[in-house]
């Protein structure tokens, strides 16, 4: 059985209020499928330190965002290459920046749409 799941720019939005509730600063860099769109984060620590994440189902089918694996060196421009090619593979998908203060205040934002 399907199980009925939130639509790609509800998540968005609410990661947006969540990151602003937070103190945190949230700005849509793409926008994809409203419905069934991928969606995908960048992370930033006081504009520092790029990591992305994309919002995959866990082994009980619940939603768990996981880091996509970057090299480190010259990380921005590894990050911008790989946005590209899964914007060509995937037209649909979502790109969202979230930049925080600390490490943990991303983990409160994602969670807390757990």
């Amino acid at each position: 059985m399907i199980e009925p799941r939130l639509a790609s720019h509800i998540i968005v939005s609410a990661l947006i209020r969540t990151a602003e509730a937070q103190n945190a600063f949230a700005v849509v860099l793409r926008k994809g499928d409203r419905t069934a769109g991928s969606i995908l984060l960048l992370r930033r620590e006081k504009g520092q330190n790029p990591t992305l994440f994309e919002r995959f189902p866990s082994i009980d089918g619940s939603p768990v965002w996981s880091e996509v694996t970057i090299e480190d060196a010259e990380k921005e421009q590894k990050i911008s290459e790989y946005l590209e090619r899964r914007v060509v593979r995937d037209p649909d998908i979502w790109i969202l920046e979230l930049d925080v203060p600390f490490e943990q205040r991303f983990t409160d934002i994602v969670t807390a749409l757990n």
